[in-house]
């Protein structure tokens, strides 16, 4: 459909001033004098010219000349519609081949147009693509820095308890290697003085046995001094034989009640060797759980790191102003 900017009349005028210059009238050259329009319009009224033409060329001018200047026109209007005629031959082949490349040209430019419209639909889907998943990443961005808040909060609290821990862990030690430092004192002490009983329990024992010898041998040189006197004085020997006796007996009881003071000595050591395993059993135990602690720092900063990784390769939205 022609446009209602260039009419059938604007052309006319423009290839009746092209025919007075002595140029072609054509397409481009239309468009060149009009100064707009369309190839298609123009085409379609230079088309309407040249069927007007055609259909008029045979009527000579209307005028009233003398019939010798008549016939002389009529014989140069001949001449001129057969050059006129040959020459609309050439201009018409080579009008119809710049109509037909303008045509070309046109669909050519109406098949650019409609790929440029599918290009455009095609990148307005796109963008729409692109603005769907800029907002789902945009979501994901916001999910995944909120679980890095909670990450990093629960970092901190973590980090809180683990210092705690330290704390109690240390204060625990320092009761423990305190508490080990007093037992091993008096472990010490009780030694010593364990020691100390002992050697003079054996020391007493050692001059009681050595006293108890020596009657045994003053007994002895008396009883072979007094076998002669036997009758007599054997009531005297028996008598300090039987003290004697008494005396080792009361030594031999010193000496059990020793044993049995070192054997309670030796039992409580025992039980002070078993509390402070208990201790070290306890600290281990503390200890083992500062380890856990620390794997679950240690997964807690490597998930850390995984959600910053991925966050730094979670590719950003555009800026938009």
């Amino acid at each position: 459909m022609a446009r209602s900017g260039v009419q059938y009349e604007d052309v006319q005028r423009a290839i009746h001033t092209l025919l007075s210059r002595g140029d072609a009238p054509s397409v481009q050259r239309i468009r060149e004098a009009l100064g707009t329009g369309s190839f298609t319009t123009i085409s379609e009224h230079l088309r309407q010219w040249r069927i007007e033409r055609e259909e008029n060329r045979d009527q000579p001018p209307a005028q009233e000349l003398p019939e010798a200047l008549q016939t002389l026109t009529q014989e140069l209007w001949r001449q001129a519609q057969d050059t006129a005629s040959e020459s609309l031959t050439l201009y018409r082949q080579e009008a119809d081949q710049r109509v037909t490349d303008a045509l070309e040209a046109a669909r050519e430019s109406e098949r650019r147009a409609e790929d440029a419209g599918q290009r455009e639909s095609a990148v307005a889907d796109h963008l729409a693509n692109a603005q769907t998943r800029l907002e789902e990443q945009s979501a994901t961005l916001a999910s995944c820095q909120a679980q890095r808040d909670n990450l990093s909060e629960r970092e901190a609290k973590v980090l809180q308890r683990v210092q705690q821990l330290e704390k109690e862990l240390t204060r625990l030690q320092q009761r423990n290697e305190a508490l080990a430092a007093q037992h091993h004192e008096e472990l010490t002490a009780r030694d010593a003085e364990h020691q100390t009983r002992l050697h003079q329990e054996e020391q007493r024992n050692e001059a009681a046995e050595a006293r108890l010898m020596r009657l045994l041998d003053d007994a002895r040189q008396e009883r072979h001094a007094a076998d002669k006197q036997h009758g007599a004085r054997q009531a005297q020997l028996e008598s300090r034989n039987e003290n004697l006796d008494k005396q080792l007996q009361e030594q031999r009881t010193q000496l059990a009640e020793s044993q049995q003071h070192y054997r309670e000595a030796h039992w409580e050591l025992e039980q002070r060797k078993e509390q402070d395993r208990d201790r070290k059993r306890q600290q281990e135990r503390l200890e083992h759980r500062l380890e856990e602690k620390d794997a679950e720092i240690v997964a807690l900063k490597k998930r850390l790191l995984e959600t910053e990784a991925r966050l730094a390769n979670t590719p950003l939205p555009p800026f938009v102003y």
